[in-house]
């Protein structure tokens, strides 16, 4: 199983989410393949690689860097709790939240 995959199978047995939360969830399951696949370029290929223009840094790394925090917005934002969290601090995920009729 990819890590996306692991990442959405793992987190939907745990909590319960809103429709608009499995959304967040599904664009961090994809940003999480993303990530894995420019390790793996960057595995293969070096963090310095030839270039017309001479050596230079490999773009993957950048990309990884941005990949990173765009993963950790995404998944911040669902507020999952950890095994870490204390239960009188934990509070709920967001994605059992239910706006009240105006």
């Amino acid at each position: 199983m990819g890590g996306g995959c692991s990442l959405w199978t793992q987190t939907v047995a745990d909590v319960e989410f809103e429709p608009y939360n499995l959304q967040v969830l599904a664009e961090a399951c994809h940003t999480l393949d993303a990530l894995h696949s420019l390790q793996a370029a960057l595995d293969a290929d070096g963090p310095i690689i030839d270039s017309p223009q001479g050596k230079k840094a490999n773009p993957a790394l950048p990309e990884l860097r941005q990949g990173r925090i765009v993963l950790a917005r995404l998944l911040a934002a669902l507020r999952i709790p950890t095994a870490d969290d204390e239960p009188a601090k934990q509070g709920k995920p967001r994605g059992v939240y239910r706006f009240s009729g105006a």
